[in-house]
């Protein structure tokens, strides 16, 4: 545990634990102790997993120890952690009240997404509406704990309104398919079934898991994310040309077929995004730009097809207004944001002594 106290960020100091005497013993009494630092946000954990990994301290399959066991009872952690307990004794044999148990930072959440109207869910595709975690822009460079259920109540309402008025604005002329189109799309979809030979969807499914986690990861660099690209290119190919057996009944082999064409296009956008933003924000952490730039703060990254290729652009974000700006937990907002893009009562805040994050 005494690891953990060298990745406590400046701006959360004052709010986590200096020892672990401290720590244990806000389990018990935290309105009179400071966090252990194992409970910050999610993006610091993970960049101190992962540095510890690089610095050779990981554990043998790539990841790091959490160890509860030493510091509760064993009746708590059943009481309080019941499905971790299970998962961890059902997949891996391991009891967690009585032994470390291995873990490893994982994505598991998108914070960009398909760019809509803030008011209506309205893409640039006329009909296409999106909310949640397909659409972008609600959580910024980092989602916290909660938001993504409160951005399903309030932008899933919005989209479904949205979807409403659009369906009244066509008077009855709603747009139609033609033949051509649909037999387009029914060829390209039944062309993994009727493929001979083609390699098996799962396994260049895997290769793209396995190339975005090693090299468009958590710690992010030009020269690793240069080759990342390199390989998705030759996966390109390769998932173009896979093949499905079985017909189109509940075929799991054929859905992975179809779905690797955006799968694709997404590990494409994640990795040209994170090359062209030269900064580190949020769950984006460059190595090589280690800084927050006031400049890249103004701007967004939008993804577009063109042809069967990502093209990517800059965009401008609408300025927010400092007296908005002002509202924010300044504890965490200062975390993402330097003391030049801040108000001056922002910019000199003390963060509030209770922060609740996942």
């Amino acid at each position: 545990m005494t690891a953990a106290f060298n990745y406590v960020p400046d701006v959360f100091r004052a709010q986590y634990a200096e020892t672990e005497e401290e720590a244990d013993r806000w389990y018990n009494d935290p309105d009179h102790n400071r966090r252990p630092p194992e409970l910050l946000p999610r993006d610091e954990v993970a960049r101190a997993n992962n540095a510890e990994v690089k610095a050779g301290r990981g554990s043998p399959h790539g990841g790091v120890f959490l160890d509860i066991a030493s510091r509760r009872p064993a009746e708590e952690i059943l009481r309080r952690l019941p499905s971790m307990y299970h998962q961890f004794k059902e997949l891996a044999d391991v009891d967690i009240t009585k032994e470390p148990m291995e873990v490893g930072p994982a994505q598991h959440y998108v914070m960009g997404g398909v760019e809509v109207d803030p008011d209506t869910g309205a893409s640039i595709v006329p009909g296409l509406f999106a909310a949640g975690e397909v659409s972008g822009g609600m959580h910024g460079s980092n989602r916290l704990g909660g938001n993504s259920l409160s951005d399903l109540l309030v932008f899933g309402r919005r989209a479904g309104m949205g979807a409403v008025q659009y369906l009244d604005s066509l008077e009855g002329a709603r747009p139609t398919a033609s033949d051509a189109e649909l037999e387009a799309a029914r060829a390209e979809a039944l062309a993994p079934l009727e493929r001979s030979g083609g390699e098996n969807p799962y396994t260049v499914h895997a290769e793209v898991q396995q190339t975005m986690s090693d090299l468009v990861g958590i710690i992010r660099k030009a020269e690793e994310i240069k080759a990342a690209l390199a390989e998705l290119e030759k996966l390109r190919t390769r998932a173009a040309n896979v093949s499905a057996e079985g017909g189109t009944a509940y075929n799991p082999g054929w859905h992975m077929a179809l779905d690797l064409r955006n799968i694709m296009l997404i590990a494409d956008c994640v990795a040209k995004a994170a090359l062209e933003r030269q900064e580190s924000r949020g769950g984006h952490t460059r190595d090589d730009f280690p800084q927050m730039s006031p400049e890249w703060r103004k701007i967004n990254l939008i993804c577009t097809l063109d042809g069967d290729r990502i093209a990517i652009r800059q965009q401008p974000m609408p300025p927010m207004r400092p007296d908005l700006l002002a509202l924010f937990d300044t504890g965490e907002l200062k975390k993402y944001y330097t003391d030049a893009e801040l108000p001056p009562a922002a910019a000199t805040a003390t963060p509030p002594a209770s922060e609740e994050k996942s």
